[in-house]
Order: structure tokens, then C-alpha cells, then sequence
């Protein structure tokens, strides 16, 4: 059977806007980078709210509070409450009041966003190991965030206090370049103790319980830049999905994808929730999108045809996946990348 980036479920849309009621929009990567708004961000998430989309905005950093997300994004020229903005720092606060008493203290390795969230469930944030805390939430606490902080973890975690965190994403994408994520800050605590975190954020269930909780999105699209938690965190939760190739995922990551990683849509940018998707049609040896026809040629795709790439790149996606099957892809895309320009 053939696997491949779907065209619009339902046929009376005539955008992907019409089709979901709800976008569930990923932050780094997909909206902004490094505080400045992605090109296109603006005007397509403008266009897709007039018209009728409910834009939600989920995000596995646990830095900020919705507040200062929400007016972040209204400066951006983005208008957004703090109702719109569901966080991984949410997602654990909920997590760990589930697992202990109202009002216990949870020591704090992160930002204000953190602090805010477990407040917010009725627990009370410490600084200290030795403020006897019943847990450790760990969240990202930004480039400046001590290095005495993962020995407060550590101490706590090494007298059996039990660890959660944010997320896990090991990069976060900056206006310079990648940066060191949340994940990469968990691995310095799991090195120094050999404990194991229980993580709430995407790609996880408790991410999803808490979007769909403040949501109530009926049909949901999830927009990410990531395979790994945006695009898995779909799959996860039975949700459709639209990668957007602005932030860490390329065309190459893409294409050599595991099922669990397969989103259901591709687009350049936020300009994908303004349009249709189109067909991608098994042909005589290969599959076809727009003008473009992909196949597998020994042990490399190759596409041939003209147009714009992002059609040769969902025939590719279609080849790819086919002959991967429930694996990853180790055919070589170089060759039919380098003709589409990507």
C-alpha cells in the first residue's frame, strides 16, 4: 500500500483553514524565531482567523507564562490571549498535581512559565533541595540559566525525589541558529543521578490531554517544523498534521521519516493553511503531483517533470514512504533534491 502526504480530506474545502476548525500552531520554528516573526507568519495566520479558524498556539517551551507568549505574539502583529497559548509547563504542573498533595512544594529548575503553571494547579514553588520539596519539575529556563540549578535537581532527585519534566527537546531554534533545548539540560541531570524523568510535552499524552482540555478543538490540525514532537505528537493523538519547513526539519529529514514522524500535509510555510493540498496519484512506476513524478531508480529517488518543488517533494514523500514501508528511508535524495532547488 502507498504512503503518502494526503490532499484535502474533505472536498468542499478550498483550504486546509476550512477543512479544521481548529490549528493547534506550534511557536519556535513555525510563528517566530528568536522573537522575530517567521516570514509569512503574520499575514497567513491573519488570513486563516478571518477566516473562522480557531488559532491555538502549543508549545513544548515552558520559558514564559501564556501572558507574556500571548502579548509577545500581539506585538508580532499576531492578536492572541493567554487562553490561546497551551504550554509544556501546563502540561507537567497538571502531570505532577495528579501524583501529589494539593499545596506540596515542587522544586523549580526553569523559568517564570514553570512557576506560574504549578501555582496555577495549587502547588507551591521552592528554590532548594532543601526546601523539602515532593518533586522536581524541570522546564527550560533559558541561555542563562545556572549551572547550580542541575545540582539542586541533582541533590534532590539522588534523595529519591521523583523528576519531571517539560519537555525533551534537545535544540530550540534562536534568530542565530539552533541552540541547546530543555532535553539537552535533562541529560546533564539524568548523567549526574542515572535517574529518569516522567515528560509531559509533545510528543507525550499528557501535552495532548491538556491542549485538547483547553481547546476543545473538534477537528484539530497540528502545524509544527518538528517530526520528532509536533508531527508525533499528532500521530499520537489520532490528529492530523501539516509540517511547515521553516524551522529544523528539511526536505531530507522528511523523506527518510519513520511512520510514527509522517506528517499528513507539507508546506513551505503558514501560507499552507490558506490553501489546498494537492492530489499526489500513484502512476506506471512511480507517483505523480503537479507536474512532477517521482520513483525509486536502485538505491536512490529521482523526480523528474517542472513546477514548484514542493509538488515534486510530496511525489518524493509518496516514493519514499512506499518503498520504506514501516521503516525509515535509506535511499539517496540528493540528486532529485538538487533538481528541485531544495
Amino acid at each position: 500500500m502507498s504512503q503518502q502526504i494526503r490532499t484535502c480530506p474533505d472536498a468542499s474545502a478550498r483550504v486546509l483553514g476550512e477543512a479544521y476548525d481548529t490549528a493547534l500552531l506550534d511557536l519556535d520554528g513555525v510563528v517566530y524565531a528568536g522573537g522575530e516573526a517567521i516570514v509569512h507568519a503574520v499575514e497567513a495566520l491573519g488570513a486563516a482567523r478571518d477566516g473562522g479558524m480557531h488559532l491555538a498556539y502549543v508549545t513544548n517551551n515552558a520559558l514564559r507564562t501564556p501572558d507574556a507568549v500571548a502579548q509577545h505574539l500581539t506585538e508580532l502583529g499576531v492578536p492572541a490571549e493567554a487562553s490561546d497559548v497551551i504550554t509544556s509547563a501546563q502540561a507537567v504542573a497538571r502531570l505532577i498535581a495528579d501524583q501529589v498533595p494539593a499545596g506540596a512544594r515542587v522544586l523549580v529548575i526553569g523559568g517564570e512559565g514553570l512557576r506560574v503553571a504549578l501555582r496555577e494547579r495549587g502547588l507551591e514553588p521552592v528554590e532548594s533541595a532543601d526546601d523539602d520539596p515532593v518533586a522536581v519539575a524541570q522546564g527550560y529556563g533559558g541561555p542563562d540559566l545556572p549551572w547550580s540549578r542541575f545540582a539542586e535537581a541533582s541533590y534532590a532527585i539522588a534523595r529519591g525525589v521523583p523528576w519531571f519534566a517539560s519537555n525533551t527537546d534537545l535544540t530550540i531554534p534562536s534568530a542565530r541558529g539552533i541552540a541547546p533545548g530543555n532535553g539537552a539540560a535533562v541529560e546533564v541531570v539524568r548523567i549526574a543521578t542515572g535517574a529518569e524523568p516522567q515528560v509531559a510535552g509533545k510528543p507525550l499524552p499528557p501535552m495532548h490531554r491538556e491542549t485538547v482540555l483547553r481547546t476543545g478543538a473538534e477537528r484539530a490540525l497540528v502545524v509544527g517544523d518538528r517530526l520528532d514532537t509536533d508531527i508525533e505528537g499528532a500521530n499520537v493523538g489520532g490528529v492530523d498534521s501539516l509540517l511547515v519547513l521553516t524551522g529544523v526539519t528539511d526536505a531530507a529529514l522528511l523523506l527518510g521519516a519513520e511512520p510514527k514522524y509522517r506528517p499528513t500535509y507539507v508546506d513551505a510555510d503558514l501560507r499552507g493553511l490558506l490553501t489546498g493540498q494537492p492530489e499526489v496519484a500513484e502512476a506506471d512506476g512511480g507517483f505523480t503531483c503537479g507536474g512532477w513524478t517521482a520513483s525509486v531508480q536502485g538505491d536512490a529517488l529521482m523526480v523528474d517533470g517542472e513546477g514548484g518543488a514542493l509538488d515534486g517533494l510530496r511525489a518524493l514523500c509518496a516514493a519514499a514512504w512506499t518503498q520504506a514501508g514501516d521503516g525509515a528511508c535509506a535511499l539517496d535524495p540528493a540528486k532529485a533534491l538538487d533538481r528541485l532547488g531544495l
